[in-house]
């Protein structure tokens, strides 16, 4: 598979490996945990959810700025790495919930997820420059497309595992402690001690303390107990990132030598203009398109990533369990939808790769932007298929009043795993190639700034990822992805209708 790539390639890939571990552990399970550890009723949790996820990749145009006016983009990758580490460390110190001073421990929280937004913005869009750099290399620089792909599926394998292992870590500590899991009870668990749950849901609340092994005859010690348990499994699993974290680092510093260092070309060039090949008039023109893009990809990123907000709520509270007995522990929760889309990554990636050296065969030459493009139909659809499915199923304040549905009344789980496979299509077409395209257009001197910026889309859409659960915990569960059907198309029809001029300027 990395035959004819640069020998960097594999290097830079298995370095970002702790880091992606580290962000689906992060994506499957910190709403929950926010909703749980806080008792958050509203959309508070998912407001620090999304401002989370934006600084991720908001402060990336901070490190490619400290990047590119340093020349130290390996250096910068280094301290990135270990300020995420630290970050997860603090998250995974186990604290008693339900929480005695709610402001203290989320400004530690929020401080925690602060040094991992920062580091992460230090380390990915450096990396992301890096492999571009790569691809220089007049050798390697008809490959740049597929290598990004490459890049972009190997590290979707420790993606992949890291839902089943927070999952599996969770749930064993539940068990461990003498309880059965329920993604139900923490909420009602909150809703109990508050004063805040309707008989309807304390009826079922009473019932479902009974089931998991609880003591009916105490309910408050039982909730304090359940949630207390249930939240500490929720340390634990971000502590599994810390491991994945130091493995990463020790790779990177493995394979630090293999990768490009603009410091020590500038060195032998004693300055900085040798890098520049480009009028003003050009730079100019291909700043232009890069910021139309990143416009318009804002809006997907604004669908996307809801598989972390109104995906996994849906998954907790409208979806049948998936179940697998490993002995030990059982694999059960909404996290465990949060594997299947790097899982698809991994298995559809040569397959996408091999679509496009098809049509190339065929004469059908698919620029960049017009695949981009077509992602964003293909993710509209997607968003088709929740509303399809949803339709009839009661508003999410019905569902609260009612204590939660029975596993009767939820949908099959393979809506959501067909949604997510959809997803995953419309993602291949969309980020690995809009990151080659920002690599190949961006002006050689602002390399780090512009892979910041496509970074920076990304978090602007993720700002906006709260209105989805406003929506979902407001409207009609149906109306919630039509809202996202809309931003994909309107995503597309204005991708399409810029295609002649990006393909000009990308020759």
């Amino acid at each position: 598979m990395f035959k004819n790539h640069p020998k960097g390639l594999i290097g830079a890939a298995l370095s970002n490996m702790g880091e992606r571990f580290g962000f689906y552990v992060m994506m499957a399970i910190l709403l929950l945990f926010l909703e749980f550890k806080f008792d958050f009723a509203g959309s508070q949790g998912s407001l620090i959810y999304s401002v989370f996820y934006a600084a991720i990749y908001l402060l990336a145009l901070v490190g490619g700025i400290i990047a590119d006016k340093t020349k130290k983009y390996k250096t910068t990758i280094l301290i990135g790495l270990v300020l995420m580490a630290v970050g997860y460390i603090c998250l995974a110190i186990p604290t008693p919930t339900p929480v005695a001073n709610k402001a203290l421990m989320l400004t530690l929280t929020c401080l925690s997820l602060f040094a991992i937004a920062f580091g992460n913005g230090l380390f990915k869009g450096n990396l992301q420059a890096v492999v571009g750099q790569l691809y220089d290399n007049p050798e390697y620089s008809d490959k740049r497309e597929t290598g990004f792909q490459i890049f972009y599926m190997f590290i979707n394998v420790g993606a992949m595992i890291a839902p089943l292992m927070a999952v599996g870590l969770r749930n064993w500590w539940v068990q461990k402690n003498g309880f059965a899991f329920n993604g139900d009870l923490p909420t009602l668990c909150n809703q109990y001690l508050n004063g805040s749950i309707t008989p309807e849901a304390a009826e079922r609340f009473t019932n479902l303390a009974g089931q998991v092994g609880g003591n009916t005859a105490d309910l408050t010690s039982f909730a304090q107990q359940y949630l207390n348990i249930f939240v500490e499994g929720y340390h634990f699993s971000f502590g599994l990132a810390i491991f994945a974290m130091f493995i990463s680092i020790l790779i990177f510093l493995a394979n630090k030598a293999k990768l490009p260092d603009p410091a020590a070309k500038l060195a032998q060039t004693g300055s900085a203009a040798d890098e520049i090949k480009m009028d003003a008039d050009e730079v100019r023109q291909r700043l232009y398109a890069l910021f139309a893009v990143f416009a318009v990809v804002i809006f997907f990123w604004f669908s996307f990533h809801q598989n972390g907000q109104t995906l996994t709520l849906f998954a907790n509270e409208y979806t049948k369990a998936i179940k697998l007995n490993l002995g030990f522990t059982t694999l059960e929760g909404a996290e465990l939808f949060q594997a299947f889309n790097p899982l698809f990554v991994v298995f559809l990636t040569p397959l996408i790769i091999a679509l496009f050296g098809w049509f190339n065969a065929k004469g059908i030459n698919l620029s960049t932007p017009r695949k981009i493009g077509i992602g964003m139909g293909i993710a509209a659809a997607a968003f088709v298929v929740m509303l399809v499915g949803s339709l009839g199923l009661p508003d999410y304040q019905t569902r609260v009043a009612m204590g939660g549905l029975s596993e009767t009344a939820r949908v099959t789980p393979w809506l959501l795993i067909g949604t997510y496979l959809i997803l995953t299509v419309a993602e291949l077409f969309i980020s690995p190639l809009g990151i080659a395209f920002v690599s190949k257009v961006a002006p050689p001197h602002l390399q780090g700034i512009m892979q910041g910026c496509w970074l920076g889309a990304t978090a602007l859409g993720n700002q906006l990822l709260f209105i989805g659960v406003i929506f979902y915990k407001n409207v009609p569960i149906w109306a919630t992805w039509g809202l996202f059907v809309i931003a994909c198309l309107i995503s597309m029809f204005t991708m399409l209708a810029m295609i002649k001029w990006l393909e000009r300027v990308a020759k």
